[in-house]
């Protein structure tokens, strides 16, 4: 949102944040849970429509809810709990007198319960995208891991479950396990598990049995059979987030249970900070105090939701502002294009108009067939008023009384606001917009639009789009196919594949390649649209060469318009148009291709764009995510490009990368992301990601990323071994891909303020780097990491700064006065080429500090830790800390004592050479002494 000194907009949205105070009921979608009088009020938990009906389903998701919230507050020392649970009954599911939806919808849910379409594995798990400390996107629950009552001996009881992956949702703490790295070498030299804390016990265990850990171990790798076994009884209180499964573990790592040593994802996240330090340290914490007294909070209350009939109203701009750059002739174009392909069938549709007054254009209709589709496309405006005023609330007043006829309520509906003005009244509906139980999509044109005007939006958790007056840009229409019914059932939905557009010389072509992937096919349409008012000559040719041309499109010369179906599933494999401009001056030419799942077993591919937060202030950078997947499986090695748009001056094109460095925290999750900062102006900016994926490469990852619940596979009880079932892996078959695929997602808009009118000076640091790791070998340490830019992840840093540090706090807190590490031969790449750097850490191993935890007299544990700084001495934020342990050979002094023995015997032996000089003088000149005095007796006897 962009503030400006508007009292109205603040007094009103200040009257909101009492209301809400006072009536938490009334809390916005948008705003998701919020913490109240240490419960949480608002998490949603919504059933995936695949998911088939069971009675035992919704009892069970109580179940574990209610014995999370009590674990849970126990766990946190009484500071928090559950206190109300919204679940989402889809509609495949029959009808049982439950409550209507709001503006709850699958999309916006804390928690799915969802299949994984085919394959198996129940691991619970939470999709992070962000950094240590930041709310993650989803838990995911599969209906098995709810329903079968065998999974808890592996996994836990379910409310322990729940909590572990809250912990990754809301407070951004990692697993404290590594499936992959199991143990690892201690200060000690010893091989330890790898575990929170240390004080978790167990065996080793062999194929016949009990066995001594040096037959288990091969080269640093678990020999084939073996695997380290957990005790079921421990005294050890913690920790969640390694192993929530033990009956004894009831609290989270904290400073003094903590395990630094242990290469989990934790301490590599959260720079070995404990779980509980990062816990204490987020907002739920500091804005809160523990409970009085000693009984248990309230168990949680839940509401059962579901939606009714789907309706949606079109509440478009009229005014005299939308004749300006084509913007109602752009609106239509889109408008019928949704009306025509994008709404379901058996939605109820109307259509409301406005300028400085509302007007009903069409009462609800509903979608049975082409003819209902084409009946509503008749009642779309064709020309703009002569009225400069417009009034958003009138029309949304409307658009409110038309919904209001099916039902009498507004609850469960959505509207699409579209509009060019300037009102400068919305806060006087905001109350009513946030009380309506509707959902509002506002689609902004131009410049112009009031400045608050996507506060509708954010109140209802609608989506906020921008799109600039540029007759190339297909935002609009990329707008309208952004808008889903919200259920979740990615089957049912529009898949877009293409959206291009070129301002194309006279007798110029424009000319693409798509690609139909054999996931997609059905119900495909391509979308042409033109500016002058004849169409372009098309040509389309389908992957066996098949051509069609003009004649074969629908056109709609009023609107502008040319549009294909291909009955049955279009064909897999590349599609080739061309567009001829066969005018006689320049006019844009544009292009759009959708389509729907060719088949209900094999979900498919996706990208869901978004930004971390939809306004910022310059010069703070916008972080760009775009989520691809197939089904819930992350698509790797695609090509990822956003597009962003400004208010003014030409769109930016920013390639995404999945490579766990810069803007992005884990590697190969999906989620492709980047830093943003090449601001052209203050204003609203729109965002587009086009996605292509090459068959060359692999593509879908071989595991489900983000944070996972730990499974058992056994316990030592009573000095017997009992093994749970063998947990079923998330084993996937990838069809063969012969053409590859290609997707187009709007990821809404964001809005930047204060960004200076004219030139400016540097302003933008490297930015941080998240992926240092350290590797001791024999006396020195190799560090890695990728490369950060000039300015955050964009160009070539200048220098970089290594320190290190036999104290965690002290690197943590007083980087810069630890210990430097000579890097004057270290010179910064391009930004994303990897770094490697090796030293030999002398120093601060003879430093003469106190001997901390874990070490010994032959050994030291040393923490490092890096910065990058540009050409203008910005600095970016410290790195990740690593820590290594060096051994000290107990056959050698240390260096300082060696060098003064060695100059100690240098000096000794060059004393006793001088010793024997001065002897042999002296020797020397006695005997010469007595030569002389004999010579001088004979001359006196001859004499």
């Amino acid at each position: 949102m962009i503030h400006r000194d508007n009292a109205g907009p603040v007094c009103s949205l200040r009257f909101v944040t009492l209301l809400v105070a006072l009536s938490p009921e009334l809390l916005p979608l948008g705003a998701s849970v919020q913490l109240q009088d240490n419960g949480y009020d608002g998490v949603l938990v919504a059933i995936n429509p695949q998911v088939s009906e069971d009675q035992k389903l919704i009892p069970n998701i109580k179940e574990m809810i209610t014995e999370a919230s009590f674990y849970l507050f126990n766990a946190t020392k009484k500071r928090v709990f559950f206190r109300n649970i919204k679940i989402l009954i889809p509609t495949t599911w029959k009808a049982n007198n439950y409550s209507k939806v709001k503006q709850e919808s699958y999309e916006k849910a804390n928690v799915i319960v969802a299949d994984w379409y085919g394959t198996h594995g129940d691991d619970p798990y939470t999709l992070q995208y962000r950094g240590c400390g930041k709310e993650g996107k989803y838990i995911h629950f599969t209906p098995n891991f709810l329903l079968n009552e065998n999974l808890t001996a592996g996994y836990g009881p379910r409310g322990r479950v729940f909590v572990h992956e809250w912990a990754h949702l809301r407070w951004g703490v990692f697993d404290e396990y590594n499936n992959e790295k199991p143990f690892y070498i201690n200060g000690q030299n010893q091989i330890k598990e790898t575990r929170c804390s240390s004080d978790i016990t167990g065996i080793f265990v062999c194929e016949k049995g009990p066995c001594p850990q040096e037959n288990c171990i091969i080269s640093k790798l678990f020999k084939e059979g073996c695997m380290f076994i957990y005790n079921s009884t421990q005294n050890a209180t913690a920790s969640i987030m390694f192993m929530q499964s033990l009956s004894s573990v009831v609290e989270f790592c904290n400073a003094s249970t903590h395990n630094q040593e242990a290469p989990n994802l934790q301490n590599q996240m959260c720079s070995l900070r404990s779980t509980w330090d990062v816990i204490t340290d987020s907002a739920d914490f500091k804005n809160s105090t523990p409970m009085n007294g000693t009984e248990l909070p309230p168990p949680p209350t839940f509401s059962l939701l579901q939606a009714g009939n789907k309706v949606v109203c079109l509440v478009l701009d009229v005014s005299r502002k939308m004749a300006e750059a084509d913007r109602l002739l752009r609106l239509q174009q889109a408008a019928e294009f949704y009306l025509m392909q994008i709404v379901e069938i058996h939605t109820f549709v109307g259509i409301a108009s406005f300028d400085s007054k509302g007007e009903i254009r069409a009462q609800l209709h509903q979608i049975n067939s082409d003819d209902d589709r084409k009946l509503l496309v008749s009642f779309l405006p064709t020309t703009v008023s002569d009225d400069a005023e417009t009034s958003v609330c009138s029309g949304l007043k409307k658009g409110f009384e038309v919904v209001e006829k099916l039902n009498g309520k507004a609850y469960g509906s959505v509207m699409i606001l579209a509009t060019s003005g300037d009102d400068r009244h919305i806060d006087n509906c905001l109350l009513t917009v946030f009380s309506s139980g509707s959902t509002i999509h506002s689609i902004t044109l131009g410049s112009s639009v009031a400045e608050n005007l996507e506060e509708l939006s954010h109140l209802t958790g609608g989506l906020k789009f921008f799109v600039p007056d540029k007759s190339n840009s297909n935002s609009m229409i990329d707008a309208f196919s952004r808008i889903s019914s919200g259920t979740g059932d990615i089957f049912q939905q529009r898949i877009q594949l293409e959206s291009s557009g070129e301002i194309v010389k006279p007798y110029h072509q424009l000319r693409n390649t798509v690609t139909v992937d054999s996931s997609v096919g059905n119900d495909t349409i391509f979308l042409v649209t033109w500016q002058t008012s004849g169409p372009p000559e098309i040509v389309l040719f389908d992957p066996n060469g098949r051509k069609y041309d003009t004649n074969n499109f629908t056109n709609n010369l009023a609107l502008q318009t040319a549009r294909l179906w291909i009955p049955g599933t279009a064909m897999p494999g590349h599609w080739t148009y061309t567009l001829n401009n066969t005018h006689h001056s320049l006019q844009a030419l544009k292009v759009t291709v959708t389509s729907r799942a060719s088949s209900l077993a094999v979900p498919p591919a996706t990208v869901e764009a978004y930004v971390e937060r939809d306004n910022t202030h310059f010069p703070h950078p916008v972080m760009i995510y775009a989520n691809v997947r197939k089904g819930f499986y992350p698509i790797v090695n695609a090509t990822v490009t956003a597009t962003i748009e400004p208010e003014t001056g030409d769109p930016v094109a920013l390639k995404l990368f999945d490579d766990g460095a810069g803007a992005d925290v884990i590697k190969n999750d999906g989620i492709y992301s980047r830093y943003f900062f090449s601001f052209a102006v203050s204003g609203r900016y729109n965002l587009k990601v086009h996605v292509h994926w090459s068959p060359s490469i692999s593509s879908l990852a071989h595991s489900i990323p983000g944070s996972h619940a730990t499974y058992v596979p056994g316990y030592i009880a009573n000095g017997n071994i009992q093994m749970n079932a063998p947990r079923k892996s998330m084993v996937r078959s990838e069809e063969e891909q012969k053409w590859g695929f290609s997707r187009v997602s709007l990821g809404g808009s964001f809005s930047v303020l204060g960004v200076p009118a004219g030139p400016h000076p540097d302003m933008f640091p490297p930015c941080k780097i998240i992926d240092l790791e350290a590797i001791k070998l024999e006396d020195e340490v190799t560090l890695s990491w990728t490369a950060p830019g000039e300015d955050f992840d964009q160009g070539q840093a200048t220098s970089y700064e290594i320190r290190m540090s036999k104290s965690l706090q002290n690197i943590q807190d007083d980087f810069n006065n630890t210990i430097l590490v000579n890097t004057s031969k270290l010179n910064p790449r391009e930004a994303g080429t990897k770094e490697i750097f090796t030293f030999l850490p002398k120093l601060v191993t003879n430093e003469p500090e106190d001997q901390f935890d874990g070490e010994t007299q032959d050994s030291c544990r040393i923490y490092v830790a890096i910065r990058a700084m540009d050409r203008s001495s910005l600095e970016s934020a410290v790195s990740n800390i690593v820590q290594i342990t060096l051994f000290i050979s107990q056959n050698s002094a240390p260096i300082p004592a060696r060098d003064c023995l060695i100059l100690k015997g240098v000096l000794t032996a060059m004393g006793l050479i001088g010793i024997i000089c001065l002897t042999i003088v002296a020797i020397h000149y006695i005997l010469n002494r007595k030569k002389r005095t004999a010579k001088k007796e004979n001359g006196t006897k001859l004499l």
